[in-house]
């Protein structure tokens, strides 16, 4: 298989070594890959302006100006779907890569035989085809991917499913959705839907998600949540 793998890291010696890694796990593993390096967050998106195929990133974290978590939240925004993986010197940055779901953290310095396990894992996830879901909205059927839908709330007749770029309001009931989706969905409240996937923070009373939104949290389900979250994260 083809691969296309960008790497991105302000430090030269560090960039010049994963790329290397990246290089060698393709001809252990009998893939090909095209690698683009680039010294900043910001060289990376004046590239990907313009051309954005891409299927796995690697980002180093802590860059100046814009962090690698900040990149990513810029082109999951771009609706990219490359599997991303991190490359940080520091644990407390983790729990930041949730909201843009990367596949990996990995610490300073890079463990060939780690880095070839998350390529790996990359490879075989890109080989996959993301679930998603068919819906009938305004006499038009769309596919939507689970990874972009945020939360779904209920209405007499219909929902509104809430997604990284729009509403959709199919004539469907939120129970007959809930059950065509994966185990990714917790329902929060009879008339909410979360993805858990896009959850950024949890309280008594309410659900954060990526954008800002807060979904009503159930009396009695604070518990439940949290150990659903952390089973799907």
């Amino acid at each position: 298989m083809d691969y296309r793998t960008a790497v991105c890291d302000d430090s030269t010696a560090d960039r010049q070594d994963i790329c290397g890694m990246v290089r060698r796990w393709a001809a252990a593993s009998g893939n090909r890959v095209r690698i683009d390096a680039f010294p900043s967050a910001e060289s990376f998106l004046f590239q990907y302006a313009g051309d954005n195929d891409y299927d796995i990133l690697l980002l180093d974290v802590e860059m100046p100006d814009l962090s690698g978590i900040d990149l990513a939240r810029r082109v999951r925004a771009a609706r990219c779907r490359a599997e991303i993986i991190f490359i940080t010197s520091h644990f407390e940055f983790i729990a930041e890569g949730y909201e843009v779901d990367a596949l990996h953290y990995l610490m300073k310095p890079v463990s060939e035989q780690k880095l070839f396990e998350v390529l790996s894992r990359a490879a075989k996830k890109r080989g996959e085809e993301p679930p998603s879901v068919i819906i009938i909205c305004d006499g038009e059927t769309v596919k939507l991917f689970e990874a972009d839908i945020l939360y779904a709330e209920a209405f007499a007749h219909s929902i509104e499913i809430h997604t990284r770029d729009r509403i959709y309001s199919p004539r469907e009931s939120i129970t007959a959705f809930e059950e065509r989706l994966s185990d990714n969905f917790y329902r929060t409240h009879r008339s909410y839907l979360v993805n858990l996937k896009a959850v950024e923070r949890i309280s008594r009373r309410d659900v954060t998600v990526t954008g800002g939104d807060r979904i009503p949290l159930a009396r009695g389900k604070y518990d439940d949540i949290h150990r659903a979250f952390i089973e799907r994260n």
